[in-house]
């Protein structure tokens, strides 16, 4: 959401995982190839507003490129704010072993805020006389983002919870900055050197101020400041050289270093006490990275072509702060790759097959042990800290799909995966010093399944003489199973069980307008995130429409319209031990948002 659709080349989706790009990458990979040559001047303009009946969302952005003989630039800006006021009710029950009600909280929350921020994208590129290329590329945003929550809570049975009464106020800023050179030099016999060195960092601040409230009385008045510095260096570098006839073999090396730096300082007064808490948090944590890699693509014949890949990656992440001990962990991750395309005579169709080794790395902010507090800790309303000692989840996998070209842009695929995932990672749930954390923990194996259709075509290919009209579809049923977790519904936490798409585009004849609609749906359900926890998937249906009208070559008014079917977000958590069941629900209401932007090119 960072980068204009202008600046894009193409959007690469691989399923199975390559040597060049990383290994984490258990789901796959999503490769976004920015455009490198910039053909002609473009100036482009847009100016959007977005509206629901809780939410604004006015925004705009500027699209510049251009090119004098070797050198080409571009330029991307954008600037946004979206503005809400919603509730955002729940209520916690609690049951008896035999299913008796004995305790009711109903809480009427309403949240408002005002995030806003904008976005820069700018990039040169140089061609040298001889023929190698140089580019710089630069990432950087800033965001905005202001906060106030009230919630009074209800206690229609059993005892009250610690407030009853929140007031919440948060105001915070986030700036990211990206920022890597690319050097392409063209060796000899059809070699070639590609170099990449970038820099990134963040820097995030934030403030929450809560006062609580019991009976009426000020209770608790908590401040919050917080302040998160991360920084990184990336040197990427790859090697192609068609080493033998129908081979061509690529080697080369990805490393990175980050460092991320975070601070908490919280001071609470407990008034009806006469007491004051005053606690001081210091974290920081390293992550060390280098891959090696090399890879062949072998074309056997015309209808054959096979990969192979071997890429070894290490990792050594460092967590150190004032309140606990200083980790250090060191992994390796080992991975073979092989793929095989096979195009069946006379036809379009074609067979993949694929076999990985995939892997994936705990993120900085989840080795921190910084904690998240909630002041009516509960077991379904816990705080949350990170885990120092994670480790990374590793992932086997096959991959094979069948994909019938029918008819001129007609599709029809067919793909099914399966993948056995070591040290997986759920969030575990414990009692500390009178409080529930959660918890990310390494835990056990697990085992996902999953199957997908896909078709596409133009209506002409099944009718003649019909509008321009493209139609699309796809159907997906994952499966899967926790080792560690007993049954039913131990599956992979937040996995979509089911989704299913339909969508359909219209072009008149002139090019002037462009309609079209689209329906997404995801299946939820019941999960079982441990023992005693479980929680409820909602489920979703969307669907979106829009239209494209072209005054000119010049100007173009776009209309679309998002969440027709106003669907609700559902939230349930429970938590069932020998002493009952705790559970938490909460309805989000949906709400339909239309958005209008003009778009202009000079």
């Amino acid at each position: 959401d960072q980068l204009s659709p202008d600046v894009i080349e193409r959007i690469e989706i691989l399923r199975a995982a390559s040597a060049e790009f990383s290994t984490q990458s258990i789901a796959g990979t999503i490769n976004i190839v920015l455009k490198r040559v910039v053909r002609k001047a473009q100036r482009e303009l847009r100016v959007g507003y977005g509206k629901s009946e809780d939410a604004s969302n006015p925004s705009a952005s500027l699209n510049m490129s251009d090119r004098l003989d070797g050198l080409s630039y571009s330029l991307g800006a954008s600037v946004w704010r979206y503005s809400f006021d919603r509730p955002q009710p729940f209520e916690e029950t609690q049951t008896d072993p035999e299913g008796r009600l004995t305790q009711l909280r109903r809480t009427e929350q309403i949240d408002s805020g005002s995030p806003q921020g904008f976005n820069l994208t700018p990039r040169l590129n140089w061609t040298l006389e001889n023929g190698d290329t140089v580019s710089w590329q630069t990432m950087a945003s800033y965001n905005r983002n202001d906060y106030h929550g009230d919630a009074v809570t209800t206690t229609e049975l059993g005892a009250a919870p610690m407030y009853d009464v929140r007031d919440m106020n948060s105001g915070g800023s986030f700036v990211m900055l990206r920022s890597d050179v690319n050097w392409v030099h063209n060796l000899e016999e059809g070699a070639k050197l590609d170099l990449k060195l970038g820099v990134n960092g963040t820097r995030n601040r934030g403030d929450w101020r809560e006062f609580d409230y019991r009976l009426e009385e000020l209770a608790r008045d908590s401040t919050v400041l917080s302040a998160t510095d991360e920084r990184g260096l990336t040197s990427v570098g790859k090697y192609t050289t068609p080493w033998r006839k129908d081979h061509a073999l690529a080697m080369g090396w990805d490393a990175g270093y980050t460092r991320r730096e975070d601070a908490r300082d919280e001071s609470e007064v407990f008034p009806l006490f006469e007491r004051e808490q005053v606690t001081n948090e210091n974290y920081d944590a390293t992550i060390k990275r280098l891959a090696l890699y090399i890879q062949d693509e072998w074309n056997v014949s015309k209808q054959w072509s096979m990969y192979a890949g071997l890429r070894w990656e290490g990792l050594e992440t460092t967590s150190e702060g004032n309140t606990f001990e200083t980790s250090t962990n060191r992994a390796s991750v080992f991975s073979p790759l092989a793929q095989t395309l096979y195009k069946i005579p006379d036809s379009r169709d074609q067979v993949r097959l694929a076999l990985t080794r995939t892997f994936k790395a705990p993120s900085a902010s989840n080795l921190i042990p910084r904690r998240f507090t909630t002041p009516n800790n509960s077991q379904t309303d816990p705080d949350y800290r990170g885990n120092p000692d994670l480790q990374p989840e590793l992932a086997t996998g096959i991959d094979a799909a069948y994909e019938h070209w029918w008819a001129d842009k007609a599709l029809l695929s067919a793909s099914v995966s399966v993948r056995r995932i070591e040290d997986y990672t759920r969030q575990g749930l414990i009692l500390e010093d009178g409080r529930w954390i959660q918890t990310p923990v390494n835990d056990g194996d697990a085992l996902t399944r999953s199957l997908e259709l896909e078709a596409k075509f133009p209506l002409s290919a099944v009718l003649a003489d019909v509008p321009e009209i493209d139609l699309r579809a796809s159907v997906s049923r994952n499966w899967s199973e926790v080792d560690a977790v007993p049954g039913p519904d131990n599956r992979l936490d937040q996995q979509v069980p089911l989704s299913a798409t339909l969508g359909i585009d219209y072009k008149t004849r002139d090019g002037k307008l462009s309609t079209g609609a689209s329906f997404a749906f995801k299946d939820g359900g019941p999960v079982r995130v441990n023992v005693e926890q479980s929680r409820y998937q909602s489920v979703r249906r969307d669907l979106d429409v829009y239209a494209l009208w072209k005054f000119n070559p010049k100007y173009q008014l776009r209309l679309a319209a998002s969440n027709l079917l106003r669907q609700d977000g559902v939230s349930d958590s429970r938590y069932t031990d020998e002493f009952g069941t705790l559970r938490r629900t909460s309805v989000s209401e949906g709400q339909t948002m239309a958005r209008v932007t003009l778009e202009s090119r000079f």
